[in-house]
């Protein structure tokens, strides 16, 4: 039988099951985390773990929150093992497991955020924290500033107080530690965005002062917003991870998979204090941008290299995509020839190592991480990870062919078929949009780059246009299959 996972209970899983060595009753917050889905508590929550197996920085512990109505789920299901998750590592050589206890307590989720706002008012907490998807931050795609005039944002400028987004709350914190006296927090961004901290500091700072300037000049000239680099991979939660941890002997609600592989690299830039990260493997560095550029470009453009033939292909996993011939060679021609490129090395890794060691971790079997999960969101994440990359080819006079390719791949899996005539099921926030679009691109393919929002002028570019209209237009009249070799063959 297995044993439910709580605080009652350590002592009685298998011998084999790593736990926390530390007394989590001597925990003290320092950080609330918003958004505690499988990544943060895999990635940064891992790492204080550490920390705490060591005996440091117990003053640090997490308090989880969230601003969705998922949260209120997740929140009842992690209180009732007080707060512990089990991580279970999926290593070709060998699974183990591991029950992580950084964190020790869940806000009340509740309309307009009240309890959120009052927990981030108190002295205690010093960094307020956030992996809440790359898309998730009010950004204009056009422009890359800030969306003043999405409706979630609108309404938290009206109603201050009682706020929709986990930026209208903190800036309602910010202003009661303003006025009480208790000072600023830092904001810590933990997803995959160029310049995250950046993004943060714009996104809350925007947001302050179309309420109140004078609170807005207080937080640019008090909070630190810290740049940071994020890296694991992380499968999505489902029947096969249930059962996987109940074979550890553990009754876990909300386990986590990921692969043998983390790194965290953190601009070290915190106005209230931080753990010592350091100790537990992260890197402290005055030149995150160099790490953030190589990941995102080698290993988030990659995924999205992959992940659309891959559904088209109905290739349902990343491992299984690299298998394939086609797409495993589509990876290694884009990756070596169009993007490496624009990479930079950094301390100890140069981008022809890193592509590599990429092309490693996506070829773990043990990891089922599928195509559908990390095709999610192309919105946002062909722009972020894909597109800068199709400019700065364009400007120094590189190949962009493969480039174009990827993204008549998206185009064509957005039309919500694959080649086997299955239907993909909605996959992107805008998934209605993109799927009128793709559908008109199948008979005039330049109707898909005249989507400004994600492509800018990139329609008005004619090697890149051209390329994109040759590769859609022989997608649907020849098959995926017969572009791909045409491409690999050039």
């Amino acid at each position: 039988m297995a044993i439910k996972l709580s605080n009652a209970t350590l002592p009685d899983l298998p011998e084999d099951v790593a736990r926390p060595t530390y007394d989590r009753s001597k925990l003290s917050p320092g950080i609330l985390h918003i958004g505690l889905g499988n990544f943060h508590r895999a990635h940064q929550s891992w790492y204080l773990h550490r920390l705490f197996q060591q005996g440091l920085c117990m003053d640090w512990a997490i308090v989880g929150a969230g601003v969705r109505a998922y949260d209120s789920t997740m929140r009842e299901k992690m209180l009732a093992q007080d707060c512990l998750t089990t991580l279970i590592e999926l290593d070709p050589s060998g699974r183990s497991a591991e029950v992580v206890g950084s964190m020790i307590d869940y806000v009340e989720v509740a309309e307009g955020n009240g309890p959120l706002i009052a927990r981030m008012s108190e002295p205690d907490i010093r960094i307020v924290a956030l992996t809440v998807t790359e898309g998730g931050y009010y950004i204009d795609p056009a422009t890359n500033g800030f969306d003043a005039q999405h409706p979630d944002i609108k309404h938290d400028v009206a109603n201050p107080e009682t706020p929709k987004t986990a930026f209208g709350a903190m800036v309602a914190a910010l202003r009661r530690r303003r006025d009480s006296g208790v000072g600023p927090f830092t904001g810590q961004c933990c997803d995959n965005l160029q310049g995250n901290g950046a993004i943060l500091q714009q996104t809350v700072v925007s947001l302050a002062r179309l309420q109140d300037p004078d609170l807005a000049d207080w937080i640019e000239a008090n909070c630190t917003f810290p740049n940071s680099m994020v890296d694991c991979i992380v499968p999505a939660t489902g029947p096969k991870e249930m059962a996987l941890v109940k074979d550890f002997g553990i009754d876990d609600a909300v386990p986590v998979t990921h692969e043998n592989f983390r790194q965290w690299v953190i601009e070290d830039n915190f106005c209230a204090g931080r753990p010592d990260w350091d100790k537990a493997g992260a890197t402290f560095s005055d030149d995150v941008h160099a790490y953030e550029t190589m990941k995102i470009r080698i290993l988030n453009g990659g995924h999205q290299v992959i992940s659309d033939p891959g559904e088209i292909l109905s290739v349902e996993t990343i491992y299984g995509c690299m298998q394939h011939e086609l797409i495993g060679a589509l990876f290694d021609k884009v990756e070596m020839q169009e993007i490496v490129p624009h990479v930079h090395p950094v301390p100890g890794m140069t981008p022809d190592a890193y592509v590599e060691l990429i092309r490693q971790r996506f070829s773990n079997p043990e990891i089922v991480d599928t195509s559908r999960r990390v095709a999610f969101d192309g919105s946002s994440r062909h722009p972020g990870f894909v597109l800068p990359v199709v400019r700065d080819g364009l400007a120094a006079g590189t190949p962009v062919e493969g480039l174009a390719l990827v993204e008549a791949l998206w185009a064509r899996m957005c039309e919500g078929t694959r080649e086997d005539g299955t239907v993909i099921e909605p996959n992107d926030p805008v998934w209605d949009a993109l799927q009128a679009k793709a559908k008109e691109a199948k008979d005039r393919p330049r109707v898909w780059l005249e989507m400004r929002q994600t492509y800018g002028d990139l329609a008005d570019q004619p090697r890149f246009a051209a390329a994109f209209e040759k590769w859609l237009a022989m997608i649907w009249a020849d098959g995926t299959d017969a572009a791909l070799r045409t491409y690999l063959e050039s």
